[in-house]
């Protein structure tokens, strides 16, 4: 175990530097992410009733959690394939599961700052009164995590070339076609049933019940949801750590 923490922090250190130049960078856009679409979208919707307001509010933080996750992973892990330094980092004399670990942890608590940031501005925004309930640390926790692990272990099971081109096509499905800002009834029917089974409208779901405490259907079941596709990315990144290069 002792050896397991320190290569964790190892790991993470060698992570925060490898990115520390681009750390800025990625805080500042997933502010500008967050706050275009709090603003971005109130342009196109000029009367905003109670429930709008509250899709908005809740949605802005849920997209940038998700965007950060399920694309920038893929993103990074890809361009460690092309570059060498995945096979490097997995030929190095630590546990399997210290690479993930760590790399799930930095991206983690990259997103929250945006996070946190954009429920504050919406709610001004919108003039939107909130009622956060103690579950906002564990359901935003649990929906980065998911994001997070989702990205990552679409990173290390596909190619380099179609795990960019997978993080992209995520990132207009959760923007455009996913009900984060805009209740599921609104989508067609053959989407409403892509979305009984994706998370992305159950994270929506958590963000929301733990800020407003309304507007969720069936909160046990999108825990359940959320938990078992965070599973399943956590898997994908076990089964990848434990290959040898």
């Amino acid at each position: 175990m002792t050896d397991a923490l320190r290569s964790f922090r190892l790991l993470f250190r060698w992570q925060y530097f490898q990115m520390r130049r681009e750390l800025p960078f990625l805080i500042v856009i997933q502010v500008a992410l967050a706050l275009g679409i709090v603003y971005g979208l109130a342009f196109l919707i000029p009367n905003i009733d109670p429930r709008t307001a509250a899709y908005l509010a809740t949605g802005a933080p849920t997209i940038s959690l998700l965007i950060i996750g399920l694309s920038s992973g893929p993103q990074e892990v890809s361009r460690d394939k092309l570059s060498g330094r995945h096979d490097y980092v997995a030929a190095l004399p630590v546990p399997r599961l210290s690479l993930p670990a760590a790399r799930l942890t930095f991206w983690l608590l990259v997103q929250l700052p945006g996070t946190v940031l954009a429920i504050v501005v919406a709610a001004m925004r919108f003039n939107f009164a909130l009622d956060v309930s103690f579950a906002v640390i564990p359901a935003i926790l649990l929906v980065a995590l998911s994001g997070a692990a989702v990205g990552y272990g679409l990173g290390e099971v596909m190619r380099p070339q179609a795990a960019a081109q997978a993080g992209s096509f995520l990132a207009i499905l959760i923007l455009l076609f996913s009900p984060v800002n805009f209740p599921t009834e609104r989508l067609p029917d053959a989407l409403q049933s892509v979305h009984l089974v994706l998370p992305i409208k159950y994270m929506a779901d958590l963000v929301r019940w733990s800020l407003t405490g309304r507007f969720a259907d069936d909160i046990p079941l999108a825990f359940g949801v959320v938990t078992l596709w965070c599973a399943l990315g956590v898997a994908s990144c076990w089964r990848a750590a434990l290959r040898r290069p």
